[in-house]
Order: C-alpha cells, then structure tokens, then sequence
C-alpha cells in the first residue's frame, strides 16, 4: 500500500499506555463492470481527501492502482507484481510524474497469522512495517504501523463489509498528524 499523510486529528483513544487520535477513514466499494475497485479517503472530519482506484489484473499479472486527490487530480501510482519464489508481493508506488517513490513488500504468514509489509524509498532504505493481524471474533482485522526505529505510529482497524459491500477503515495515529494509508 502507497504511504501518503493524512492530516486533522480529534476524537482521542486511550488504547494501553498510547493515546491515539482518529485522523481519517477509508471505504472500499464493490468492484465495478469494469473491474474496478474504489476506495474513497476521508479525513476526520469526514471531508474526502481522495481515491484510489484499482483496475484488473493485466496480462502480466501486475495490478496497478491511481490515487487521485480529493479534486481528482492523480497524485500517483501503486503497482503490485507476482507473488515470487519466496512468497514475496512487492507493490512499487510512483509520484504523478511516473518516478518511483518507493516500496512496500508483502512477506508470507507467519505462524501466529501477522502477515508484514516493509516500506522503503526510492533509495531502498527502510522507512518502516506494517503488521497485519489474524481477523478478530468481531470481523475486524487491524494493521499496526511501526516507523524505521519500530515504534508505533498507528493502527487501520477494517471491519466487516456491510450489506451495500462496502468495507471502511479507521485510521489511528498515536502522534495526532497522521499515519500512511495507501
């Protein structure tokens, strides 16, 4: 998933020891006729921020999403490759100008059922993990966002998808500006 900030912050959440702040969510639709997925951004304040818009999987089987602002201007996009031989998946993520800006690499499933993507930049440095859990009792699944040193930045809660086939995200962080969301 690309990284990109989304910023506003209210409603704070004591989870442990961590305050945590909800900045946005995000709502995936159906996919559409045309194979197409849409995902709508909103900030805390429910103000769309933008969308990413993932088509079918190509004949090489790449499957690339665009990410649009909230004026639907494309801000860039998020390419994710075959599985390779280690059970890899690496999404490679460009700016509007088709420059890399980075990466993020999905790893297998470990025996606890996380399942950890790393993100890099355009240079290869680590610029942090997102930890994805098993499905809780409740449906919900959660992401837990650590940065280059391994702290906590925030977590994406998904719940179920509702009678409409929607399926929203909310968007922690622990710091109140913001976590990567796409």
């Amino acid at each position: 998933m690309k990284k990109a900030i989304i910023t506003a912050a209210i409603a704070m959440l004591t989870t442990g020891a961590f305050a945590q702040y909800n900045v946005g969510s995000s709502t995936t639709s159906r996919t559409d006729m045309f194979g197409n997925t849409v995902t709508t951004h909103r900030d805390a304040y429910g103000r769309t921020t933008g969308t990413s818009t993932t088509g079918r999987t190509d004949m090489f089987g790449n499957t690339t999403t665009t990410h649009r602002d909230a004026y639907g201007n494309t801000i860039g996009t998020s390419t994710t490759g075959r599985t390779d031989m280690f059970g890899n998946t690496t999404t490679t993520h460009r700016d509007s100008y088709g420059y890399s800006t980075g990466t993020s690499t999905t790893g297998r499933t470990d025996m606890f059922g996380n399942t950890t993507t790393t993100h890099r930049d355009s240079y290869g440095y680590s610029t942090g993990t997102s930890t994805t859990g098993r499905t809780d009792m409740f449906g919900n699944t959660t992401t837990t966002h650590r940065d280059s040193y391994g702290n906590s930045v925030g977590t994406s809660t998904t719940g179920r998808t509702d009678m409409f086939g929607n399926r929203t995200t909310q968007q922690r962080s622990t710091t109140g500006t913001g976590i990567w969301t796409w």
